[in-house]
């Protein structure tokens, strides 16, 4: 509990921590996978690859069904086809986790500065959180195109700091993969890491989060919101 005591700014990963984003994500693999003339792929399987960007995504689709690594110039040549395919379905399939909005809705009352940080590009970010009705609850939106390198890297939460003047005592990072919890490491803050999301098949605890939470509703338990 002492940990997020003198939080006063929460970055909230968005894929896997927000939204249930994989079913959309899966097939638009899918279509852009077929287009190329390449075999298909399972959702399943896709909810593995989340979490690096949309590039890598496609990297490691192209790698499963081909067995080798994709050149620059086949990825050069997949990823227009992926960006079309996804914003034709970017909002059909996905959801809110459950609590997601009721929370979110509590700590922006209670005076937390709130952004999400995500390496999916911010083209699809902002849209998706419009569709949710959440996307003015944040400020700033960072996708993982927004600045030069993207999480796990601590940039773009060193960049949040920053543009918020907060301490690093007081930033938490929200995240449900190693990426949140390595950036929000290198960047000297806490974080929280979620049992539910997208992890690569690891268990999130692996990664030594401040807290784990196996539900979204488990954050507000865990902070401490100013009188």
């Amino acid at each position: 509990m002492n940990n997020f005591s003198q939080i006063k700014g929460i970055a909230f990963d968005l894929d896997g921590t927000l939204v249930d984003s994989v079913p959309d994500l899966a097939v638009a693999t899918q279509r852009s996978l077929a287009e190329l003339g390449l075999a298909n792929v399972t959702e399943a399987q896709v909810r593995n690859w989340v979490g690096n960007g949309a590039a890598k995504l496609m990297e490691r689709a192209i790698t499963a069904v081909t067995g080798s690594t994709p050149s620059e110039t086949q990825l050069d040549e997949a990823m227009p086809i992926f960006m079309r395919h996804y914003a034709d379905c970017l909002e059909q399939y996905s959801s809110l986790y459950q609590g997601v909005q009721h929370v979110l809705t509590q700590l922006h009352q209670a005076g937390y500065l709130l952004a999400v940080v995500t390496n999916k590009p911010h083209k699809f970010s902002v849209p998706l959180l419009n569709s949710f009705g959440i996307s003015q609850l944040f400020d700033p939106i960072l996708g993982g195109d927004s600045l030069a390198k993207m999480k796990p890297d601590p940039l773009p939460l060193n960049h949040l700091r920053e543009q918020w003047q907060l301490q690093p005592q007081q930033l938490l990072m929200v995240g449900d993969s190693k990426n949140d919890i390595k950036a929000a490491k290198a960047a000297g803050i806490a974080s929280i890491g979620l049992t539910y999301g997208y992890n690569y098949g690891e268990d999130i605890a692996l990664s030594d989060p401040d807290a784990v939470c196996e539900s979204f509703e488990h954050i507000l338990a865990l902070l401490t919101p100013e009188q």
